[in-house]
């Protein structure tokens, strides 16, 4: 270091810098909202549920289709949906059980395995507000099929289908833990993530947020007030 780069000593020489008043507080990183710049942020899209599918689905969805249309009557005139290579066959709750049953027995169908039980919630199909989907699948034939079934939020019941397949046990106690839907039948419904003593099912769109500030350095994040929107 030279005596040309020295560094300049400031005018006040020791004196102490008056403390800083705070004034106002800066929203988010750049700016207040989100930084949109692309205008996406506000395009708006009507969104809707997939309608019936029409056969042929194909192989061998249609076989699958036809067997079960062929030995349980209960599904005649119900809804089948063929979306992006998946077959989903709607199912009033009632006929659950029945079809459950049929479906793992019977030696064309053969779904020896429900690998996943799962529950959504639509707010706003009145009257069938909480859907839960079976994710079946059969060794024997490597296929795969899914069987939905809704009921509404004032009558949360679906039969449990432990009985048929015993590894849904969990999968229905964590969907009444997060969706509160009450699986009747089910040896032990209790919850399975939150406390036992815990009010409420937080993956309900209705389920209120909660949370703590997250505190920086001359900084912080507020709890979250508002639940994030997918599409």
């Amino acid at each position: 270091m030279t005596e040309d780069n020295l560094p300049v000593e400031p005018e006040h020489g020791n004196s102490e810098v008056a403390p800083t008043s705070g004034f106002a507080t800066r929203q988010g990183m750049w700016s207040a909202g989100s930084g949109d710049t692309s205008g996406y942020g506000r395009i708006q899209r009507r969104l809707e549920m997939p309608g019936q599918t029409s056969p042929p689905f194909g192989d061998p969805f249609d076989a699958i289709v036809n067997r079960a249309l062929e030995v349980l009557p209960a599904l005649q005139g119900g809804r089948v949906l063929l979306d992006r290579g998946e077959l989903t066959i709607h199912v009033d709750r009632a006929d659950l059980p029945a079809v459950v049953a049929k479906f793992r027995d019977d030696a064309f169908l053969r779904f020896e395995a429900c690998m996943s039980v799962s529950g959504v919630h639509y707010p706003e199909q009145t009257g069938a507000e909480l859907h839960v989907v079976y994710e079946l699948l059969s060794y024997t034939h490597n296929r795969r099929v899914r069987l939905e079934v809704t009921c509404p939020e004032g009558d949360a019941h679906i039969p449990s289908i432990v009985a048929t397949y015993p590894m849904a046990d969990w999968h229905e106690r964590e969907t009444w833990d997060m969706f509160g839907i009450i699986f009747d039948g089910h040896p032990a419904l209790t919850r399975i993530l939150m406390p036992d003593d815990w009010v409420g099912h937080p993956q309900r769109k209705d389920y209120p947020l909660g949370g703590v500030d997250i505190e920086y350095k001359g900084a912080w994040v507020p709890s979250p007030d508002n639940r994030r929107t997918y599409s």
